[in-house]
């Protein structure tokens, strides 16, 4: 149900932008999903309702699907002699025997791993009241790292699964890499190397549940001038659910997405040279990453209150105390996006400006040639009347 809502929600914004708007008020992702006319009946319950991803998703954009059963995926273009136009040619379909196959062995790898090592590491264990007491910070901090990485793996066969069943069934083409080979993570929910390397909590994000983040950019966060961070948190926390760990999850995340931001805009430029100083802001950044993400999706695991604050509670809500004060004493850059929608905002002023001006101007020239046409009339009648 809630791909199908994902779905229904993406499609209607794709045909907003491709025939209500123009081009130049669409960003480059909804001028590139844009649907120029509307679906029939058949292309609508086939895009929502077909089998290849009704239970598990991935949700993906009505136009990659419609390209994809029109046969158009594995269209290839290549600009003119003079670059006005583009002519497309077709390659050989390429086949997702590979793709599947590796990652069904990742299903088989992280199915294994869930039902074996992820039953011995319980995120619960993080309020045991004896663990609570007896344990040091550092045994905490520790046992909070490695039982949330514990608990990931079911998230990765669920999503590398459907993903496989989507390549099996020849979508999620997404063309060749520069060495030539075939690139089937068009609609991959996840990358799991990126995300047990991520050295920030954007890169994190970035790179889980991919295609949920890109519905939420499209639909929220594009979309709003105000608290875009903010609103987009709120909005994926109402669509997972009614637990309230999903928002004690979701809006501590937004402490600590505007946190990461601003220490990164701060700090990250004076750790660029050298190598190996490079090399050690990376480490300090990947461990409190880890801490950071795991410190704030515990809620998302226990689901209930109670136990989500008996856990925030022991760690005396640490964590948000620190990225509150690093958002009260760091200056906060304006986002380039912020800067853009400034611009736009200015010029469409400016060009709203200069058309009043214009048509002001073309107003008072008119008036002004009346008058002046009046006078040449009064002075040809007096002149008559003389003679």
């Amino acid at each position: 149900m809630m791909i199908i809502t994902q779905k229904i929600t993406s499609l209607a914004y794709e045909i907003h932008d491709g025939m209500f708007r123009k081009d130049e008020e669409l960003t480059p992702s909804q001028r590139g999903l844009a649907v120029r006319r509307m679906p029939s009946l058949l292309e609508y319950l086939s895009y929502n309702c077909n089998f290849m991803g009704i239970l598990a998703g991935p949700l993906c954009s009505y136009k990659d699907y419609i390209t994809f059963i029109e046969g158009r995926s594995y269209h290839m273009t290549q600009a003119g002699e003079h670059g006005e136009e583009e002519i497309q040619y077709e390659k050989t379909e390429p086949s997702p025997n590979i793709a599947v196959i590796q990652k069904l062995l990742v299903c088989g790898l992280s199915l294994l791993f869930h039902l074996t090592i992820s039953k011995t590491l319980p995120v619960e264990y993080n309020i045991d009241e004896h663990f609570q007491a007896t344990a040091s910070w550092p045994a905490k901090v520790i046992y909070l790292y490695v039982s949330l990485l514990a608990a990931r793996p079911k998230y990765y066969f669920a999503w590398t699964l459907a993903d496989a069943i989507n390549n099996a069934a020849g979508f999620g083409f997404r063309g060749y890499d520069k060495n030539g080979a075939a690139r089937w993570d068009l609609i991959s929910n996840l990358r799991i190397q990126q995300i047990e390397m991520s050295t920030s909590f954007k890169m994190f994000l970035d790179n889980w549940n991919i295609q949920t983040a890109l519905w939420l950019k499209r639909v929220c966060y594009e979309r709003t001038s105000l608290s875009p961070t903010i609103q987009t948190f709120i909005l994926s926390a109402i669509w997972h659910g009614v637990y309230p760990g999903y928002y004690l999850t979701f809006l501590t995340g937004v402490v600590m997405t505007l946190a990461a931001r601003a220490m990164r805009n701060n700090f990250r430029h004076h750790f660029i040279e050298p190598p190996q100083l490079k090399l050690l802001y990376d480490v300090i950044t990947w461990i409190a990453t880890q801490i950071a993400v795991s410190y704030t999706v515990v809620p998302f695991v226990l689901l209930s209150i109670k136990p989500s604050f008996m856990f925030y509670s022991s760690w005396y809500y640490s964590l948000h105390s620190a990225g509150i004060l690093v958002l009260l004493l760091l200056p906060v850059k304006k986002t380039q996006r912020g800067k853009n929608i400034h611009e736009n905002i200015q010029l469409s002023r400016s060009k709203k400006f200069d058309e009043r001006e214009n048509s002001l101007g073309q107003n008072s020239f008119s008036t002004t040639n009346n008058v002046c046409n009046q006078n040449q009339e009064i002075a040809s009648r007096h002149s008559s009347l003389k003679q």
